[in-house]
Parts: C-alpha cells; sequence; structure tokens
C-alpha cells in the first residue's frame, strides 16, 4: 500500500458518505486532507461574500472534526493547478483523491491539477458523491444524454441506490495535530445578516435534514412547498450547495410513500438534472441551451435592473423576494421564478443579468441548478416550448400568499395595506392608502411596468423568433 495520498476537498465538505475519502483510506496507509482556496473563486466576477461566509465557517469545523480523528486539515492558497501537484511533491504522495464537480471551471481545473501530477508519475482520482447519479449513468438507449426532464427522472428512479459510507473513527496520518486548520481567515462579514444564514458545517446540515425528515411540512411538501407564507422548505440547499450533506444520504432519509416525500425526491432529481445538463451542455454556462435562445431581443433597461434588484418594482410579491435575497441570501424557489419572470418577461430583460445577481448574493449559488433555474424561467433551456411561460406576479401573490403574510415581512411599507389590496396596493383607494399609512408612488411606487402590455411584448418578441 503507498505511503501517503492527499484527500483534496472542494464541495464535499463531509467526513460522512464520502466516497473519495474511502477511496483514499483504501489505497494509502496515510491520508493528508487539503482544501486550496482559490482567490479565482474567492475574489471573481461572481464571488459571494455569504459563501465565502459559510465556507470558511464550515472549514473551521471541518479541521477540528478532522484533527480529532488524527488527520489535519492542510490549508493552501492559490491556483489549484498549481498548489495541489507541488503538495503531493512535497509529501511525496503519488494519489490525490477529490470528488468529481460538473461545472466548466472544475473541470478544467482538474484537467489541469491531473497533468501536473502526471507529470511528476502522480494521479488524480475523481471520485462520486457530488451527485445522486453521475452523468454517465443516464442516457438514451444509443447512449445519447437525456436532455427533457421527465424521462430523465424515470430513469434516474429506476437507479440501484448507492449505500452511505459512516465517517470513519479515525484517519491515518503521518502529520502532527497540532496546526490543523491554519491558515484559514476569519469568515469574511457577509453582505446577507448573519443571523438569517444557515449555520455552517456538517453537524448543522446533519441536525437539519433530522428536522426536516421529523417535520410536518414534509408530508405537505407537495402542497406547501410553494407556499411563500408557511416556510415549508428543507433548508438543506446551501449544505448540498457545499456538500456538508451527501445527496444520497438526503434521498434515503426522505424517501418513502406520501405526494410530500415523492414531491421532495422529484427536487433532487432536478439538482441531478441540471448537473447533467451542464456537464452534457458546458456552454450554458455564458450561452442559451438552444441557438435560438440567444437571438431574443432583451432590451437595455438599467432603471428597471435596479428597481429590480432593490425591491422597488412596484409588483409586491416580486419586491418581497429580492428584498429577503438581499437580507438573508436565499429566497424559497416559487419567489425566484416569479423574480426571474419578471426581469426576463415583464422587463425583458437578459436572464444573464439576474442569473449573475442571483449568484452573488445566494449562500446556496449552485452553477448549475442556478443557471438551470434561470433558463427555465427564461424559455432559453432544455424545455421545447415554454416562452409563454409568464408569472403573473399579482395572481402568483395571491395563490402562494394569499394573506400577504410574506409581502408584509419583506416589504414593511405594506404592513398595513388591507388583504384584498396587498398584492396590488395601485388599486387602494385614496382613503385607504392613507389609512394604511402607504401612499402609493410616496411610500411605494406604483408598478414601473404595466403586466398586461409586457406580456403581449414578450409573446411577440419569442414568437417572432420562432417564425425567424
Amino acid at each position: 500500500m503507498p505511503g501517503v495520498a492527499l484527500l483534496w476537498y472542494r464541495r464535499d465538505l463531509r467526513l460522512h458518505d464520502h466516497p473519495a475519502l474511502q477511496a483514499a483510506l483504501g489505497s494509502a496507509a496515510s491520508i493528508v486532507p487539503v482544501f486550496v482556496l482559490d482567490p479565482r473563486l474567492l475574489d471573481g466576477r461572481r464571488a459571494s461574500a455569504n459563501r465565502a461566509w459559510f465556507l470558511i465557517g464550515t472549514l473551521r469545523e471541518l479541521a477540528d472534526d478532522l484533527a480529532a480523528r488524527g488527520a489535519p486539515l492542510i490549508v493552501r492558497h492559490g491556483d489549484p493547478r498549481v498548489v495541489i501537484p507541488g503538495l503531493a511533491a512535497e509529501l511525496g504522495a503519488r494519489d490525490v483523491f477529490a470528488t468529481r464537480d460538473v461545472s466548466p471551471f472544475a473541470r478544467a481545473r482538474d484537467r489541469g491539477v491531473a497533468e501536473g501530477l502526471a507529470a511528476a508519475g502522480g494521479r488524480l482520482h475523481l471520485c462520486h458523491g457530488l451527485l445522486v447519479a453521475e452523468p454517465e449513468q443516464i442516457h438514451t438507449a444509443d447512449g445519447r444524454p437525456v436532455t427533457v426532464f421527465t424521462p430523465f427522472a424515470r430513469r434516474w428512479a429506476a437507479l440501484p441506490p448507492r449505500v452511505p459510507a459512516s465517517a470513519p473513527t479515525r484517519i491515518p496520518s503521518a502529520l502532527p495535530r497540532s496546526g490543523a486548520g491554519d491558515g484559514l481567515p476569519q469568515p469574511p462579514a457577509p453582505t446577507a445578516e448573519p443571523a438569517l444564514l444557515p449555520r455552517p458545517g456538517e453537524q448543522a446540515a446533519r441536525e437539519r435534514l433530522a428536522a426536516w425528515v421529523a417535520s410536518p411540512a414534509l408530508e405537505a411538501y407537495a402542497d406547501g412547498r410553494d407556499r411563500l407564507d408557511l416556510g415549508g422548505t428543507s433548508g438543506l440547499s446551501a449544505s448540498l450547495k457545499f456538500g456538508t450533506i451527501s445527496p444520497v444520504e438526503v434521498l434515503r432519509a426522505v424517501a418513502g410513500p406520501g405526494d410530500g416525500r415523492r414531491a421532495f425526491v422529484a427536487e433532487l432529481c432536478w439538482r441531478d438534472f441540471y448537473a447533467h445538463v451542464l456537464w452534457h451542455a458546458p456552454h450554458v454556462v455564458r450561452a442559451a441551451y438552444r441557438p435560438l435562445g440567444d437571438a431574443v431581443p432583451w432590451i437595455d433597461d438599467p432603471a428597471g435592473v435596479a428597481a429590480w434588484r432593490t425591491g422597488r418594482t412596484g409588483y409586491p410579491v416580486v419586491d418581497a423576494a429580492m428584498r429577503q435575497l438581499t437580507a438573508a441570501g436565499w429566497v424559497p424557489n416559487r419567489a425566484r421564478m416569479i423574480a426571474a419572470s419578471f426581469l426576463t418577461k415583464d422587463l425583458l430583460v437578459d436572464w444573464r443579468t439576474g442569473e449573475d445577481h442571483f449568484m452573488r448574493l445566494l449562500v446556496d449559488g449552485d452553477v448549475a441548478a442556478n443557471n438551470g433555474g434561470w433558463q427555465w424561467v427564461a424559455g432559453t433551456g432544455t424545455d421545447a416550448a415554454p416562452y409563454f411561460r409568464i408569472f403573473n406576479p399579482v395572481s402568483q401573490g395571491r395563490r402562494f400568499d394569499p394573506d400577504g403574510t410574506y409581502v408584509r415581512r419583506w416589504v414593511p411599507e405594506l404592513a398595513r395595506v388591507p388583504r384584498e389590496h396587498v398584492h396590488a396596493p395601485w388599486t387602494m383607494p385614496r382613503d385607504v392608502q392613507e389609512a394604511a399609512g402607504c401612499l402609493v408612488g410616496r411610500d411605494y411606487p406604483g408598478p414601473i411596468v404595466d403586466h398586461a402590455a409586457a406580456r403581449q411584448r414578450v409573446l411577440a418578441a419569442y414568437a417572432g423568433l420562432r417564425r425567424a
């Protein structure tokens, strides 16, 4: 058995059900865990203080957990394509184990690391663990990717489940335990309110999963997931983004009879679906899935974008979603879809503008899921004909926040607006506005666009593409 192997942590910051860790333990007498703080991610174009805060907090806990098992975490700063081969040479490690990622950035990074290791006779082993199903496991009869969700979901559900591995009680390492986690900076100040962010780390993720499995909200998830006023979601998205919980463990914990559990399992399937789309079609990172989607006549509307970002569009449910995003670094999926539809369909602004904004603020910002969600709403993704999917912000608010509880929490100007007007405050008579302490145009803006007219505009724009 070789002497030393590196375990290169990335988006798999846990000890339970960690295939790369298990593979390393089976191949070497000594394991050296390492994390590389890559400035291209921490300081890049779509860097997020909220995700960096969660990451550093998680790494501090992971360093303690690894040290307690005998394997201190080495932290290095720089480009992994240089750092990992250099550290392997320094420690005499020929094998490096890591969890495979699907983004074009990650794949290019890993190719560079593999080449650097190979030049010195080493090897990078990429293991499963980010997803429930890997991209090679789901395909058509002739081997092509499955790009429609329903047949993808059928194949996904039919795969034999992987059995999760327990966390090791001891990880052999030749390095001293002192100095574990040295090199980790203090967590940066998040842009969101810290009290509203999820607690980082594997222990918190496991506690959230246990609480979710025991919650009545899981059984009611089929209906409750879309209710903005009920908070009927799992809170696991950031944990899945950073791998502080295994998606296979989540699947096994929630699977079972009932519409609620089946609906939640479908969300795990959607997560894999978008990751597979990104793997097979990496161009979607900055372009539409289909070429026709890049021909949409998007409008340059700086004032509209500014109003959207700050939650001042005059449509309460849109504004509530955007203010929650700023304050909490997170919004439920229904609110994300409503906000995204308003930007791309009501304002006819390029989906990439919204995708970038979300990625800078979301603590659970995942390239595949964020991109997939935005392209689904914008009508530029894998769906065959979704251009006519246009959310009415008033009816969406009334349906999914019937009493205005969600809106009033995040848009306090509307706290005293009567229920019948809370999703369309411009319809209030003047005396009702005065009684509610909310004059439209002074205390809260009127609509920046007429939804009915905007709907006709975007339908004409997309229909024109289809005739071209």
